[in-house]
């Protein structure tokens, strides 16, 4: 069996449908549905049952984990083979809202939920992936470099960034990054994202835009180097996220931090413009004053270096991201032009 934690959101809900593209099942979505739409994604696929956070969290501490699932889910106690085998845990659950403000909710529920299910894992046997971000890089002054040795540099701008942060840091500090993977993700935007209002990516809000106004709503610059709407991001689809983290999944040898992006940065105004061109559109673009809250901690640039996930994958694949250009139409054609937008 297999946990996802956050396996109702956008990147656990993409992970499991990658898993059923591979005739993987045996899975228990972990996630907190509350009043959102977020139980959309899960329509379309299959899995064991879902349990909710807090009391998955109570399960792993009093270790009854498969005691529960049996009685409550039906899941077997199987040990060594079936579903009531714990094969792996990819925790995907976390408060994602950069602009969160409590910070003591951070810690509880970024990091200290972390530490917890990552020991449970290592003490079953069973592969543990960690979602970080690309968000611990900070201003990018000290680079994107996912080498270990260069995390105790690193100066994230915001306490969502600093929670994945500590994280990163206390695996490291313990040794216990030797035996899992923890991913820091860049700008992911595709499909079921529809429930993080304004946390989804711009790939559907220009959607969104361009449908009422006829035209895109970018951030001026504040920075001389910067052309308005020039400041860049490493946009990654979430389709090769999740083909990427599932060869992970499998792959307990493949430890580290890791990089998901795709190596190359491109501005808002080159998003703008793939959205504009999957759409048959000609681009009209309008500039808007950033809010005074961002802009002392607004990056204006990131791009991952993907040196070691490339070289990490070369025994068992090649890792290949999709184009800004090709990501976009994909997403846009595919799903958000059309009335079916769920995996």
């Amino acid at each position: 069996m297999y946990v996802i934690t956050g396996g109702a959101g956008m990147i656990g809900s993409a992970l499991l449908w990658q898993l059923n593209n591979l005739g993987i099942t045996d899975i228990l979505v972990v996630d907190n549905l509350a009043s959102t739409e977020k139980w959309k994604n899960l329509v379309k696929a299959q899995y064991l049952g879902y349990m909710h956070r807090d009391e998955f969290l109570r399960c792993v501490q009093e270790d009854r984990l498969e005691e529960a699932l049996e009685l409550e889910h039906g899941i077997p106690r199987l040990h060594g083979k079936g579903p009531g085998k714990l094969r792996g845990i990819v925790h995907l659950g976390a408060c994602s809202a950069t602009t969160e403000r409590d910070a003591d909710y951070l810690m509880r529920n970024n990091l200290e939920y972390s530490k917890i299910l990552c020991d449970y894992a290592l003490r079953r046997g069973a592969r543990y992936i960690q979602a970080s971000s690309a968000a611990t890089y900070g201003d990018g002054e000290q680079g994107f470099d996912d080498d270990v040795e260069q995390l105790n540099d690193l100066r994230p701008l915001n306490m969502y960034g600093y929670s994945k942060h500590l994280f990163d840091l206390w695996a490291v500090r313990t040794g216990r990054m030797r035996a899992i993977a923890s991913i820091k993700f860049f700008n992911v935007y595709g499909p079921n994202e529809y429930h993080k209002g304004d946390m989804r990516s711009m790939v559907q809000k220009s959607v969104e835009q361009i449908k009422a106004t006829g035209q895109v709503r970018l951030f001026r610059s504040y920075k001389p180097d910067y052309a308005d709407g020039g400041q860049v991001r490493d946009f990654v689809y979430l389709k090769d996220c999740v083909e990427a983290l599932a060869v992970l999944l499998q792959q307990p040898e493949m430890n580290g931090v890791f990089n998901m992006g795709t190596g190359k940065a491109r501005s808002w105004n080159d998003l703008a413009h793939a959205v504009f061109a999957a759409m048959g559109l000609k681009p009209k673009i309008e500039y808007v004053e950033m809010p005074e809250v961002l802009r002392g901690k607004y990056q204006y640039f990131t791009q991952a270096n993907m040196e070691r996930l490339t070289k990490a994958f070369e025994p068992v694949r090649y890792l290949e991201m999709r184009s800004l250009e090709d990501g976009v139409a994909d997403y846009v054609q595919n799903y958000l032009l059309k009335d079916d937008m769920y995996l």
